[in-house]
């Protein structure tokens, strides 16, 4: 069994008129995150590290900001078409590490939803996920409260690859 492993990194600015989705989780708070599709900047970064895993390209070459067709979708879906096309390759999923940075709101109370719903979109097992959040502190764009930043790693495997 071969063994592979993906980085994956996310950025999205902060917007009036949107919903705050994190990990599939709509959290409340004052603005959400620009994007094309929900903008869920923890499952975009996820979605890279599987990909880059797997040497299958990135989220913009699967789901294209360009495309209509991704306007607004939620990412549990695109995260759910990234397993999906793993499997269908060969690959097996054995553990995501991610980790939010943004000076608030607090992610901690929906962690365990967010471990939650990453694991039921990618079919395996919630301790094979780790989801972590950080702040900036208060430095730069992501400390004065402009936006959020993701960063993910994903071990995949695979058989005689």
């Amino acid at each position: 069994m071969n063994q592979r492993i993906g980085f994956g990194f996310d950025v999205h600015q902060f917007a009036e008129g949107r919903p705050l989705v994190l990990g599939g989780v709509t959290i409340p708070f004052e603005r959400g995150l620009s994007g094309h599709s929900d903008a869920d900047v923890l499952l975009h970064a996820i979605c890279d590290a599987l990909l880059g895993a797997a040497a299958l390209g990135d989220i913009g070459k699967h789901f294209p900001d360009t495309d209509p067709a991704y306007k607004g979708i939620s990412s549990l879906t695109l995260l759910t078409h990234v397993g999906s096309l793993l499997r269908k390759h060969g690959y097996s999923i054995g553990n995501i590490d991610a980790t939010l940075v943004m000076e608030r709101p607090k992610i901690a109370p929906y962690s365990q939803t967010m471990r939650g719903n990453i694991a039921d979109a990618l079919q395996v097992s919630i301790d094979a996920v780790s989801v972590k959040a950080t702040t900036n502190e208060g430095m730069g764009f992501i400390g004065t409260g402009q936006g959020a930043v993701a960063h993910a790693v994903a071990m995949i495997f695979s058989e005689g690859k």
